[in-house]
């Protein structure tokens, strides 16, 4: 017979197995917790009514939450902005501007994965849309191979922690917290993030400027004003874009949700926008949604709600179902919104059926005490919670060579949680201590899209990259970045006040010397109590 004490251990050992195996993670989840259940019904351990807490589960936690309806939502509007033309527009113009920098290239392709990032929220996209615009013209000017791929690759990455990241909002959700927190928590690691990137590529430039050679003034197609308005045209709307989806959350006028939505409408918006066949007449009805928007904002501040402020942005309602319907009416952008359709689908589809499997698996976990041994084990390590973050990020950063993003959040990070909370508090505070553990479980998530052989950021590169690119070069090329992203996790970890510094600070309350005071009224003994409070506080 199996002692309960052996059970945490044999379903945590069989989580391992299966997830090296290679069979859907999501299917053999749900059978290794659903064969351990039965399990330990015949054992004793708990009744056969234990397992109806799946179900419950499911349908409480899983379908019913509304916080993962962002994912779909900014799976859609990555792609959407993947073939809009954007990611063109932005990469020529930035290329123009620093171009004649030694490494001008590289400057460009890693700020321009930045401003993505923070609309797309998608890794494929980026890497895909960078590679095949920046890659053959760094080609044609001779750029060292393995830091054009190995720039391309990590500026594509980016993407997974500048907000609105689909990991970070997973990560809120698996964790407990709120998605706004968790963003702003992510910022400060993400503006690192970039700024070593520019760092070690202005030491490649100064070590090797053969490697990084800067292009001819006389090879730039525009100039002057034509210049900045070709930047503009693509930074502008990117703003807008990032006000719709981050702006809002932050101010607290949307959810992540709300975001989400209002970022596909303005995604859509701009395809249609950037397509030849909108027409003029499109063009002047866009603009008056705009006036129709600035009129609202401004009628807004001193009479909101009223007359001149509905009607306002009754016009701006207009002017985006109009641009809407034509992209439904025009073909190229028909097809685009279908295909967009299908990858949210499928992307969808997998991350519910991932949460279904691990429902079933840590159910079962916990009804064998999985929790209280995984507590025990991760506590007991020497050096306490510097110890724990150590393991936990040698732990993630081996087995992302395995398994993607979505299955270490939904399957490891609901375990190690409550053992974070425990352990990080003292260092940071109670509030602080799970949004610094999911940034730095973010920042180390970022390597799995890097690391060879597995990397999918390298495989979406070798992808598009010309065949005269060698796939060894590819993959020494990522080695100095994965270098670069794991020197960002030891900073995240040494220094936890980049992600608390924007967060709200926490206050302590005396309950002890907590009074709650209610207004005194003379009043006969029919009159209800609570209309006397209530003239009690009008008087006040």
């Amino acid at each position: 017979m199996i002692p309960l004490e052996w059970m945490p251990p044999l379903m945590f050992g069989g989580l391992i197995v299966i997830m090296l195996i290679g069979y859907p993670v999501a299917f053999s989840l749900a059978a290794l917790g659903l064969m351990f259940g039965f399990l330990s019904i015949y054992l004793g351990f708990f009744e056969f009514g234990f397992l109806q807490a799946i179900p419950g589960r499911i349908f409480g936690s899983v379908l019913a939450n509304e916080l993962l309806l962002a994912i779909p939502f900014f799976t859609f509007m990555g792609a959407i902005l993947e073939k809009c033309g954007l990611a063109e527009d932005m990469l020529d113009s930035m290329g123009q501007l620093f171009g004649t920098l030694r490494g001008g290239l590289g400057y460009s392709v890693i700020i321009v994965g930045f401003i993505l990032g923070a609309i797309t929220g998608t890794v494929a996209a980026q890497v895909i849309a960078m590679a095949l615009i920046s890659l053959p013209v760094m080609m044609r000017y001779k750029y060292n191979m393995r830091y054009a791929t190995g720039v391309l690759a990590a500026s594509g990455t980016i993407t997974q922690l500048v907000p609105p990241s689909l990991v970070l909002i997973v990560l809120a959700d698996q964790l407990g917290r709120s998605v706004g927190d968790m963003y702003l928590g992510a910022w400060g690691p993400s503006l690192l993030q970039v700024i070593m990137f520019c760092l070690f590529t202005f030491a490649i430039s100064v070590v090797k400027p053969d490697w990084v050679p800067a292009i001819p003034k006389t090879d730039l197609t525009l100039h002057g004003w034509e210049l900045w308005k070709k930047a503009l045209w693509g930074i502008v709307p990117a703003g807008v874009l990032i006000f719709l989806v981050l702006g809002t959350l932050l101010l607290g006028l949307a959810t992540p949700t709300e975001g989400g939505a209002m970022g596909t409408i303005g995604a859509i918006v701009l395809a249609t926008l950037r397509h030849p066949q909108l027409g003029t007449a499109g063009k002047r009805i866009f603009l008056v949604g705009i006036v129709g928007a600035g009129v609202a904002a401004i009628v807004g501040i001193w009479a909101f709600k009223s007359l001149p402020f509905k009607v306002a942005i009754a016009v701006l309602y207009v002017a985006v179902a109009y641009l809407c319907l034509r992209a439904a009416l025009i073909p190229d952008l028909r097809k685009l919104i279908v295909a967009a359709y299908e990858a949210t689908m499928r992307l969808t589809a997998m991350v519910i059926f991932i949460l279904i499997g691990s429902t079933c698996f840590s159910v079962v976990f916990q009804g064998v005490d999985g929790g209280r041994w995984l507590e025990h084990l991760l506590t007991d390590l020497p050096g306490g919670p510097w110890g724990f973050l150590l393991f936990v990020n040698l732990f993630v950063f081996f087995i992302a060579f395995f398994l993607d993003f979505f299955e270490i959040a939904f399957i490891i990070v609901p375990m190690l949680a409550p053992i974070a909370k425990t352990l990080l508090t003292p260092l940071v505070g109670e509030d602080a201590a799970l949004i610094w553990f999911g940034v730095m479980l973010c920042v180390n998530l970022q390597t799995s899209f890097m690391h060879p052989p597995f990397g999918f950021a390298l495989f979406y590169l070798r992808g598009v990259a010309p065949k005269e690119v060698k796939s060894s070069d590819i993959y020494w090329g990522a080695i100095p970045w994965v270098f670069l992203q794991l020197i960002l996790v030891a900073l995240v970890v040494a220094f936890p006040k980049q992600v608390t510094i924007l967060l709200d600070k926490h206050i302590d309350y005396d309950l002890d010397k907590v009074k709650i005071e209610m207004p005194t009224q003379e009043s006969t003994g029919d009159e209800d109590p609570m209309k006397a409070i209530e003239r009690g506080l009008q008087k006040k």
